[in-house]
């Protein structure tokens, strides 16, 4: 799976928290594992080009994807099997994002970590135009989010107790000797 990302937001966010949310939801939508995906951070100005162009809305927004028009989502259960394909593009605006969480009352890194979900399960097909839509896209996009945050925490923890288990190993080398 390859997962590019372009900051040209002038904000510095962890790419690689952006790549680790993509990646689970890709995989998680059983995507196949050699689909790419481009990410684009960008500022107000340029993310107000974007909305104007193509959604005829002034003003930035949060996030914006452009699918690929080959793209059959392997994440949708009506779906074919899925094939290896360009996902798309997701452009995301961490200033405007900064402004949303502050208002939410949690971290910019937490929000973009939402948007990225929410993009990439635009890209699959995912939709909430309608209630019935909105509902089924914000319900997956909520287990998603959460399934990712259980899985980094999991992994924070064995990354911990790795460590301890380490520094026992090298520090019981000493009753060894004699």
């Amino acid at each position: 799976m390859s997962i590019e990302v372009s900051n040209e937001s002038g904000i510095d966010v962890s790419e690689d928290e952006l790549i680790s949310v993509a990646r689970f939801v890709i995989r998680k939508m059983n995507v196949h594992p050699a689909a790419e995906l481009s990410m684009v951070l960008l500022d107000t100005a340029a993310m107000a080009d974007l909305h104007m162009r193509w959604m005829d809305l002034p003003g930035p927004t949060d996030v914006m994807s452009f699918p690929m028009d080959e793209l059959e989502p392997g994440g949708r259960p009506d779906a074919p099997e899925p094939g290896p394909a360009m996902l798309g593009d997701i452009a995301l605006c961490p200033e405007f994002a900064a402004e949303q969480a502050a208002a939410a009352g949690h971290s910019l890194g937490q929000e973009l970590a939402l948007l990225t979900v929410h993009g990439v399960l635009h890209l699959l097909g995912y939709d909430h135009a309608e209630p019935d839509e909105e509902r089924e896209m914000f319900a997956l996009q909520r287990q998603l989010l959460e399934e990712w945050v259980a899985e980094q925490v999991e992994s924070y923890h064995q990354h911990r107790q790795s460590e301890k288990e380490r520094r026992l190993l090298d520090n019981s080398r000493y009753f060894d000797e004699p």
